[in-house]
């Protein structure tokens, strides 16, 4: 079964923009995954396709109209979970990803002006999602980040079968770091135990240094995984 992306956008020419390259690319390509975007101003009900209008109660901006962006949703919606990409969601993690992967496919509601009436938020059930904690012009980026880590986990899209398994975040952990040829460059040496061909001693360096990096670096994580181990403990 294909996986199915659909995006509904005021700028469906920004789509499939980076994602046609890469691992993505591939995979849309031999059909792994397939994407369609929605043009909401497609779904306008008056000669100026209107698709916003200004806030009831007051206040700077415009506010998409539920009736135009609930159109917008039906004429694609088939049981997909909906996600509207905005920053007072939930902020998106790996594990978001991986049960997206899981899912059918998803619709993506890309958010602009001031955001969309809650009524239709509500309504359609949907799922709020940040990628962080900044303001973006509109949810078209985000979109792209999304669609990014999750296709990538599809099955048939990572040439390893392991690949995702020791990436950050995969167990609460950030990724260990990564050397290649020259084993010596400007008067640095790769690390011996790399060089030694003893797996287990590679294989326990790398989780030490993922340790190390995930303490130094990212506390919240590193409670995270600290949890975790302790709840897999015999």
């Amino acid at each position: 079964m294909i996986w199915r992306a659909s995006v509904l956008t005021l700028f469906p020419e920004m789509f499939p923009g980076p994602l046609a390259q890469s691992l993505a690319g591939r995979a849309l390509q031999t059909g792994i995954w397939s994407l369609e975007a929605v043009n909401i101003r497609d779904f306008a009900r008056d000669r100026h396709r209107s698709v916003d209008d200004t806030p009831f109660g007051g206040g700077t901006g415009m506010v998409l109209r539920p009736d135009v962006v609930d159109a917008a949703i039906a004429s694609v919606a088939d049981g997909r979970p909906i996600i509207y990409l905005t920053p007072r969601g939930r902020r998106l993690t790996q594990r978001d990803a991986e049960r997206y992967a899981t899912a059918p496919g998803l619709m993506l509601l890309c958010g602009r002006y001031e955001g969309v009436d809650q009524r239709v938020i509500d309504a359609r059930s949907m799922e709020e999602v940040s990628i962080g904690d900044y303001v973006l012009s509109g949810g078209e980026l985000a979109a792209l980040v999304l669609l990014d880590t999750t296709v990538r986990l599809l099955p048939g899209v990572m040439g390893a079968a392991d690949s995702a398994v020791d990436e950050s975040f995969a167990q609460h952990l950030l990724e260990y770091p990564h050397y290649t040829r020259p084993a010596e460059w400007q008067g640095r040496r790769v690390p011996d135990v790399l060089l030694s061909g003893h797996h287990a001693a590679v294989a326990a360096w790398r989780r030490a240094e993922a340790e190390r990096v995930t303490r130094e670096r990212r506390p919240d994580l590193w409670a995270a995984h600290t949890v975790a181990s302790q709840a897999t403990a015999p």
